[in-house]
């Protein structure tokens, strides 16, 4: 038996992985396109979820996701729902988690990562390492809150949306979805959907 999978084995599943064997979690198996030639954690091939013939959806397996591009994380998130399969999160046991939060499905929390209380994160999140989550801060399923990256208290971020490493959104911001804020970034002020920003202050790129 393969329990639980992790889907996407290269650069961030193996982020993942190590986040998972620290937690205590026993990954035996990956699911890729191809068999890998590239090891590292002397995983079996378990074959693609996309298949039609992939049946490890007829089996007692719980799914991880390996995957950091947020889209495809979320097109994966709704593929195994539809095949009432079952998503775990990953919170590495060196995350600092208040016990007023709450995490969706699928969800990975990085080492050093520091969540505060009441703050609520959709499924299928990554929370990468060391980055600071404030008080009442809402995230979107799907998004990604790089390493080092600060949320003061009150922040929203959309679904989808991508805060890139050590950037820092100002208190009560409200960040749309799809949105994609480059490394560095400060950002003082609203970001609408499908906004691309850099800079401190930030400042809108095509």
């Amino acid at each position: 038996m393969y329990k639980p999978v992790i889907i996407g084995y290269s650069g961030h599943g193996f982020v993942v992985l190590d986040a998972a064997e620290k937690a205590g979690l026993n990954v035996q198996a990956y699911t890729e396109k191809e068999e890998q030639t590239y090891n590292p954690f002397n995983l079996k091939y378990f074959g693609f979820e996309g298949d039609e013939n992939f049946d490890g959806w007829n089996k007692d397996h719980e799914f991880i996701l390996g995957i950091g591009d947020n889209r495809i994380r979320e097109k994966v998130t709704e593929l195994v729902a539809s095949k009432k399969g079952k998503l775990i999160s990953v919170i590495h046991p060196s995350a600092k988690i208040s016990s007023y939060t709450k995490i969706g499905n699928g969800t990975f929390v990085a080492a050093g990562a520091m969540i505060n209380p009441l703050v609520k994160i959709g499924k299928s999140v990554i929370i990468n390492t060391g980055a600071i989550i404030e008080h009442e801060c809402q995230i979107g399923n799907s998004a990604h809150i790089a390493p080092g990256a600060v949320l003061a208290g009150n922040v929203k971020v959309g679904i989808r949306s991508f805060i890139g490493a050590n950037a820092v959104i100002k208190e009560g911001v409200i960040i749309g979805d799809d949105v994609i804020i480059g490394a560095g970034t400060v950002v003082l002020k609203d970001v609408a959907n499908n906004k691309k920003l850099v800079g401190n202050p930030a400042r809108e790129i095509n």
